[in-house]
């Protein structure tokens, strides 16, 4: 199983470095609009109305949201990346109460707040520059991979037993200390104020572990493991951008009000 992720791993990483680095602008952000997309596809799953029909209404919503992002309303990018915020300090608060039964109509409100300022915070970073994008996504990586295996060796302590038995206290203390690491490597070629980035990566990292477990909520609701297969080894695209989810709209709003960029 360990093979068969990293394998996945480094193929959809040269595939990430070739849409970043390589591509057309253009042709990158339609990427990332269909990453989403797909996610917004294994999201309907939740919905649990095992209509084929619904599944493509939600995602059309999804799509629509996204459009009147990037369209009409580009100037209030700022306050969807607020409102996500405000969602996952509700989401972190839920996952104490958890289990309860998420109503549908949550469900269906629960993909946009999750899907729609993800679309947005990646279209934004990738248009202030591909290294943020990427350095969003290494923090986010980082905590994934540390806990994982200091979780693994040392795991003792369940984090949210309710919601993700595998993980634990100690899986979140070794990923948050990767984070630590990667940022200090990264300032030896990037020159920064680590008394202020390693807070806030730190911050963005530990909140990504928020979406981890709220995704992880709404699949025990729905009776799923995996939210796709896409992925040999690491699931679906919703499990691929669940932490990221979380992480990226704190991001780009940190680079504006503590002037990263």
């Amino acid at each position: 199983m360990l093979k068969q992720r990293i394998i996945t791993a480094v193929i959809a990483l040269l595939a990430l470095f070739l849409v970043l680095f390589v591509l057309p602008g253009a042709i990158a952000e339609l990427f990332i609009a269909l990453v989403i997309i797909a996610g917004a596809w294994e999201w309907s799953v939740f919905l649990e109305s095992g209509s084929t029909t619904v599944r493509v209404v939600y995602v059309s919503f999804i799509a629509a949201c996204m459009a009147g992002i990037g369209l009409v309303w580009s100037q209030g990018v700022e306050w969807v990346l607020l409102l996500a915020l405000g969602w996952w300090m509700l989401a972190l608060i839920w996952t104490f109460v958890f289990p309860t039964r998420i109503p549908v109509l949550l469900r269906w409100l629960g993909g946009a707040l999750v899907l729609v300022p993800l679309y947005a915070a990646l279209v934004l970073l990738y248009n202030e520059n591909a290294m943020l994008l990427l350095l969003a996504l290494m923090i986010v990586w980082s905590a994934d991979i540390g806990a994982f295996f200091v979780g693994k060796r040392f795991g003792r302590v369940k984090l949210a037993p309710s919601i993700s038995p595998g993980k634990t206290w100690e899986g979140v203390i070794g990923g948050l200390l990767l984070v630590v690491l990667v940022i200090i490597v990264r300032s030896i070629w990037v020159p920064g104020d680590l008394a202020v980035l390693v807070p806030f990566c730190l911050a963005v990292a530990a909140i990504s572990i928020v979406g981890d477990l709220t995704v992880s909520m709404f699949k025990r609701t729905a009776g799923v493991k995996d939210s796709g297969s896409l992925f040999p080894g690491h699931g679906g695209v919703l499990d691929r951008i669940d932490s990221v989810a979380a992480a990226a709209p704190l991001f780009a709003l940190g680079l504006t009000y503590l002037g990263l960029t």
